[in-house]
């Protein structure tokens, strides 16, 4: 972007994360741009994306703000949103606005310290912080260390905090009461009703992703569900 991010602009608005995996059929920069500008096209205010391949790619396509991270899996460490500092800088080259962050209690990778990390960043980039928690601690914590963004991302990722199928709406209402930062509902949102709840309970936008970008994952849910109702039916009968 060649202007600062306004966070004002996010206000009531939708983010798409557009992201898949190896072995998706989905899957490759040139599938990401083109699920960046169908989301454009319906509405949406921003991209989160993974990867620096993926956030160059759809950077070169959109104006919108691009929120980047890079999930990458370390031998001792569970965390793998943009773990270290060497991720958050190539998400930044990468042309990322914003930088989507595991800022959870957890170790990180290497024993490297958030805090080091938001810090080197602030001296060192003009990105913007979003911090991807799974309870209010975590977020309140995050707002100290100098967030600009707190996200809900975690929550119920994470063993300590409440596994459930549904958006964490308690977090959602828990962090907008608590700290003076923007607060992103994301997780589990596979509906246009929950969206809206996500906002009434305080939320400043709301971020979407599997039900829109991964088919394959929201196609199972369908088929599962129909599978449910013909064994239901096949008891009756029988």
């Amino acid at each position: 972007m060649s202007k600062p991010i306004d966070l004002e602009s996010f206000k009531g608005g939708m983010v798409v994360s557009c992201q898949a995996y190896p072995g998706d059929a989905t899957y490759g920069s040139e599938m990401m741009v083109r699920f960046a500008l169908a989301a454009l096209a319906g509405g949406a205010t921003a991209i989160r994306a993974n990867s620096p391949p993926d956030i160059a790619a759809i950077r070169r396509a959109v104006q919108v703000p691009l929120i980047g991270l890079w999930k990458r899996v370390y031998p001792d460490s569970d965390v793998y949103i943009t773990a270290t500092l060497s991720d958050a800088k190539a998400v930044v080259a990468a042309g990322a606005d914003i930088v989507a962050m595991d800022a959870t209690k957890r170790r990180r990778p290497g024993g490297e310290r958030l805090a080091d990390i938001v810090a080197a960043l602030r001296r060192e980039t003009d990105a913007l912080l979003m911090a991807d928690v799974s309870t209010l601690e975590e977020g309140v914590q995050a707002e100290r260390l100098g967030f600009d963004i707190v996200s809900t991302t975690l929550s119920g990722y994470t063993p300590y905090s409440p596994q459930t199928s549904d958006p964490d709406f308690a977090l959602i209402q828990a962090l907008s009461r608590s700290v003076r930062v923007p607060v992103f509902a994301e997780g589990r949102f596979h509906t246009p009703e929950q969206a809206r709840r996500a906002l009434e309970s305080g939320a400043q936008t709301v971020v979407v992703g599997t039900a829109l970008t991964r088919p394959h994952v929201m196609t199972r849910k369908f088929v599962d569900e129909i599978a449910l109702a013909r064994d239901h039916r096949q008891v009756e009968r029988g």
